[in-house]
């Protein structure tokens, strides 16, 4: 007969909520301001690999900044596959910063690059 210890059971269920924390705070949005923005710029740097496929996005006044995208497959269905953008390509990402103002990050939810929009988290899009 298998007998499960109560010590087992209960360093189960510690280390379950140890990865399903650590899982949300990466793929989660809590790390992002609520209040969304307009970042324009020229792509120096493209990943299209995983978690999250980004961009190295050069300002005029605030440096380079990292444009998180959706992952993988939900980029590639927003129409952004790899070979659409090159760097030096003029890029305006509209999303969300980082809530730490000495981390140069954002999530994007849409990317415009020339006529072109790529709606990466439609639901979550705000314009005025």
């Amino acid at each position: 007969m298998f007998r499960i210890s109560a010590r087992r059971v209960l360093a189960a269920a510690m280390l379950s909520a140890v990865f399903a924390t650590g899982a949300a705070a990466h793929h989660g949005w809590s790390w992002a301001e609520a209040d969304q923005i307009e970042l324009a710029g020229t792509i120096e740097k493209i990943s299209m690999g995983g978690p999250h496929p980004t961009l190295n996005v050069a300002t005029a006044d605030d440096g380079v900044r990292l444009v998180e995208l959706g992952n993988p497959r939900q980029t590639e269905r927003s129409g952004f596959v790899e070979g659409v953008a090159k760097p030096g390509d003029k890029v305006v990402a509209l999303g969300n910063r980082s809530q730490d103002p000495k981390e140069k990050r954002m999530k994007a939810v849409r990317l415009t690059i020339g006529e072109k929009r790529y709606d990466i988290y439609p639901d979550r899009i705000r314009t005025n």
